[in-house]
C-alpha cells in the first residue's frame, strides 16, 4: 500500500481579478526531503508560498496534507497543519528584542508575569541549536544586520516545530559561516523528518541541497528533476527559455579620473582608516563577510550617518553630508539591500515610485507635470524591461521581487548619478534578470558613471567589476585587480588569512 505524502498540490489554479497566475500547480513533497523551487522573476513562485502559507487562497485545485485535503485561509490556519513560512522580505517587530520577537505570545511565566531570564536563555538555547549562536537574544531586532535580521526570521519559524518549512530566498544576504550554518540546519531538519521547501536563484546551493527540484515558469510546473540528473546550464534554459552564454560583459579600462575618494573615514564601532579611490566609468567591488563594516560605510558615503574622522571627495570638490538630501543633490545614489524596508514606497504605484527623484524637476507651480512624469517613468520600464509592460499604475508590491528592483534601479537612473552605490544589487534575483542588470551597470560605467558594488556573491563580484576591495572588521584588508584574481584570494583576505 502507498504511504501517504505529507504534502501534495493538485492542480492549483490563483486569479487576481480574472488574469490567471498560476495554472494548474502539481508538486509533492514527504517527511525529510529538500524540495528546491527555481524559476525567473514572475514565475509564479511568490504566488505558490503565499498559497502555502495561508496569505492567498487558492481559486481551484487541492492541497493535502498527510491525504487530508485542506484549505488555509489564513496563517493561523497553515500554523495549525504545521506550516511555517520564511519570507524574503523580513518581518520582525524592529522595536522588540530578538526574544520578544521568537516568543511572542508563548513567554514562560512566573506567578503570573513574565520570567524574562528564562525567556533569554530559552531563546539562547534556541538559537544555539539551530547554530546561530553569534546573536544576542537581548538585541532589538533593529539593530541587527540583515543577514542576522534574517537568521531570528528562521529562528522564529522553528520555534513551533513545523512539520513543513517554506525558506524564500533565505541564503541571499548570509555569506561564510552564517551560510554554513543554514545550511547544516535544513540537514538537522532533513533527519528530524521536517519537509523543506527551498526558493532560491542560487542554483549551485539548491544542487547540493536538494533531493527533487522543481522548476516553474510563466505560473507552471514545466519540469521536475533531481540534482543527479541536471546542472545549473539546464535550469537556466528551463527557466530563461534559453542558454546565457555570458553572464557578465567584458569589462574595459576605467579613466584615471577620480570621481569619489575617501581619506581617513571612520565611524566609531562601526569602520575605520578607510582610503578608496572609485575613477569615473570604474565599478570597483566591495566584498566583505557580514559585521566587517561594508553596509555601514555605504550609508556613511551617502550621508545616512555621519562619519566621526576623515573626509570625502566628490569631483575633487570636498563634501559633508548631513544628510542623504545633500549626497543627492552632489550626485550620489544608493541602492539599499534591504528592497523592502528603504527601497520601495509599498503603497505607491510603480511611476509614483520611479518619480520620486525627481520629483521637483517635474513639478510647475506646485503641480506634478503628469504628462513628463509618465513619459520619463515609461522610457525606463521600456529599458530595463520591467514587467509587466504596462505595470506604471500598478502597485509596486505587486511585482515580483526581481521587478521591484528594477524600478528601484530606475528611480536612480532617472536622476542620472555621478556615483552609483549598489548594496547587493541581485539580492533575490533571478539569473536572467541579474544579466541585465549587470548589463545596465556596464552601460553606465561606459557612459563615465562611478559604481560601487557591494555584494557577499564572490563570482558576482569578481565577474561584474574592475577591482575589488576586502573589508575586514571595519578597514579595507586588501585590494585586487578583478581579473585573474580567486575566490579563494578574496575569501583570504575576508577572514585574516591572506599572505
Amino acid at each position: 500500500m502507498r504511504r501517504t505524502k505529507l504534502l501534495e498540490l493538485k492542480a492549483v489554479h490563483k486569479a487576481y481579478a480574472g488574469v490567471e497566475v498560476l495554472h494548474g500547480v502539481d508538486l509533492t513533497g514527504d517527511r525529510g526531503e529538500v524540495i528546491g523551487v527555481v524559476g525567473a522573476n514572475g514565475a509564479g513562485k511568490s504566488t505558490l508560498i503565499k498559497i502555502l502559507a495561508g496569505a492567498e487562497t487558492m481559486t481551484a485545485g487541492e492541497l493535502l496534507i498527510d491525504g487530508t485535503q485542506t484549505r488555509p485561509g489564513s496563517p493561523h490556519d497553515a500554523h495549525q497543519h504545521g506550516i511555517r513560512t520564511v519570507y524574503q522580505e523580513l518581518t520582525l517587530a524592529p522595536e522588540l528584542t530578538v526574544t520578544e520577537n521568537l516568543l511572542l505570545g508563548r513567554f514562560p511565566r512566573k506567578r503570573g508575569l513574565i520570567d524574562w531570564r528564562a525567556a533569554h536563555e530559552q531563546t539562547k538555547t534556541l538559537l544555539d541549536d539551530i547554530g546561530f549562536t553569534s546573536i544576542n537574544p537581548r538585541q532589538k531586532a533593529g539593530r541587527l544586520s540583515v543577514a542576522k535580521q534574517q537568521m531570528v526570521e528562521i529562528a522564529k519559524a522553528l520555534v513551533a516545530k513545523p512539520r513543513v518549512l517554506v525558506l524564500d530566498e533565505p541564503s541571499a544576504v548570509l555569506a561564510g559561516s552564517d551560510l554554513d550554518a543554514l545550511f547544516a540546519l535544513i540537514r538537522r531538519l532533513q533527519q528530524q523528518d521536517t519537509l523543506v521547501i527551498y526558493i532560491s536563484h542560487r542554483l549551485v546551493e539548491v544542487l547540493e541541497l536538494a533531493t527533487q527540484i522543481v522548476v516553474m515558469k510563466d505560473g507552471a510546473v514545466i519540469a521536475t528533476t533531481i540534482p543527479a540528473q541536471t546542472d545549473e546550464d539546464e535550469l537556466i534554459r528551463l527557466m530563461a527559455g534559453r542558454r546565457l552564454e555570458q553572464i557578465y560583459p567584458d569589462r574595459r579600462a576605467a579613466t584615471d579620473q577620480p570621481a569619489l575618494v575617501t581619506k581617513n573615514l571612520a565611524r566609531d564601532n562601526e569602520f575605520r582608516d578607510v582610503d578608496l579611490t572609485i575613477h569615473k566609468g570604474e565599478i570597483l567591488g566591495l566584498f566583505g563577510l557580514v559585521g566587517s563594516g561594508r553596509t555601514e560605510l555605504a550609508h556613511c558615503l551617502f550621508g545616512a550617518t555621519r562619519p566621526d574622522h576623515g573626509w570625502i571627495e566628490l569631483g575633487g570638490t570636498p563634501h559633508t553630508f548631513k544628510t542623504p538630501q545633500d549626497a543627492i543633490a552632489a550626485g550620489l545614489a544608493l541602492v539599499t539591500e534591504d528592497r523592502k524596508g528603504s527601497g520601495i514606497v509599498p503603497d505607491l504605484t510603480v511611476r509614483e515610485n520611479v518619480a520620486l527623484t525627481t520629483l521637483y524637476a517635474t513639478t510647475r507651480g506646485g503641480l506634478v507635470d503628469q504628462k513628463a512624469q509618465r513619459t520619463a517613468v515609461q522610457a525606463m520600464v521600456d529599458r530595463l524591461d520591467i514587467r509587466p509592460a504596462h505595470c506604471a499604475t500598478m502597485p509596486v508590491v505587486r511585482l515580483s521581487g526581481g521587478n521591484q528592483q528594477k524600478a528601484v534601479l530606475a528611480k536612480w537612473l532617472l536622476k542620472k548619478p555621478r556615483v552609483l552605490i549598489l548594496d547587493e544589487p541581485t539580492r533575490g534575483v533571478d539569473m536572467a534578470t541579474r544579466v541585465a542588470i549587470y548589463r545596465m551597470v556596464d552601460e553606465l560605467a561606459r557612459s563615465g558613471v562611478a559604481v560601487l558594488l557591494i555584494s557577499s556573491d564572490l563570482t558576482e563580484v569578481l565577474g561584474a567589476t574592475d577591482r575589488v576591495l576586502v573589508m575586514r572588521e571595519g578597514r579595507i584588508a586588501g585590494e585586487l585587480r578583478s581579473e585573474g584574481a580567486t575566490e579563494d584570494q578574496v575569501l583570504a583576505y575576508s577572514i585574516g588569512r591572506a599572505a
